[in-house]
């Protein structure tokens, strides 16, 4: 285990923002637990990786998965004091709110919001025992209410719907040591946001590095952008 104890764990962390935020989780001296459907592909996106970083299988979408996962952890290093919920889909670019294909709403709400969920239950007995906790909700621009707009109903909601549970999981655990808060990463030039995004992985993932090493006396149940808050 790393020097400093703490122990974090990215959920789809094989690419994209979740590889660059268990890179430099792994900087900062934490235990990294890397999550990734494809439980190869998560390790030899860890044997690049500097520190003390670690691939288990994780499918965010079944719960199995996430219980076989949460049983491991607590078997193999007691705690859990981080977690970047990152792992999510964008599976319905172009329809609408008005005819949309709710088998894909279900897929995305299973996957962006139930899964989170199902990895805050799991994290959050550790980080009460220990009085100490991080939870790091990646969400986006797409789900702010004040300026919400058509397309890509389930994708939206599904965002929108964990923003809640970020608001929810904050206030119920304020006092505890535990700070919850969703970080809006960007457009990023990932295989969800495509070539064309404005953003580089490196500016994603750094609000997301920043909520997940919060001082004690940083704030919770808050929607943040660039490390400064915006608006739900």
């Amino acid at each position: 285990m790393a020097e400093n104890g703490r122990v974090a764990l990215v959920s789809g962390g094989n690419r994209g923002i979740g590889l660059e935020v268990c890179r430099r989780l792994a900087g900062e001296g934490l235990t990294v637990i890397l999550g990734s459907r494809d439980e190869e592909a998560g390790k030899r996106a860890a044997e690049g990786l500097p520190g003390n970083v670690t691939a288990r299988q994780l499918d965010v979408a079944d719960a199995g998965s996430v219980e076989n996962l949460a049983a491991s952890i607590e078997g193999e290093f007691g705690r859990l004091d981080v977690l970047v919920n990152n792992a999510g889909i964008s599976n319905d670019e172009g329809q609408s709110g008005a005819e949309a294909d709710l088998d894909r709403v279900r897929e995305a709400l299973e996957a962006n919001l139930f899964g989170a969920w199902r990895l805050c239950e799991a994290a959050i007995p550790h980080m009460r025992r220990e009085g100490y906790g991080r939870i790091v909700n990646v969400s986006t621009g797409l789900a702010a209410l004040e300026d919400m707009g058509g397309g890509s109903p389930g994708y939206r909601i599904s965002k929108t719907g964990l923003n809640a549970l970020t608001r929810i999981l904050a206030s119920e655990l304020r006092g505890t040591g535990v700070l919850v808060n969703a970080v809006n990463p960007g457009w990023v030039q990932t295989d969800m946001g495509g070539a064309n995004a404005n953003r580089s992985v490196e500016e994603g993932a750094d609000g997301v590095v920043w909520a997940a090493l919060l001082p004690n006396n940083g704030p919770t149940g808050g929607f943040f952008r660039d490390r400064r808050q915006v608006a739900w």
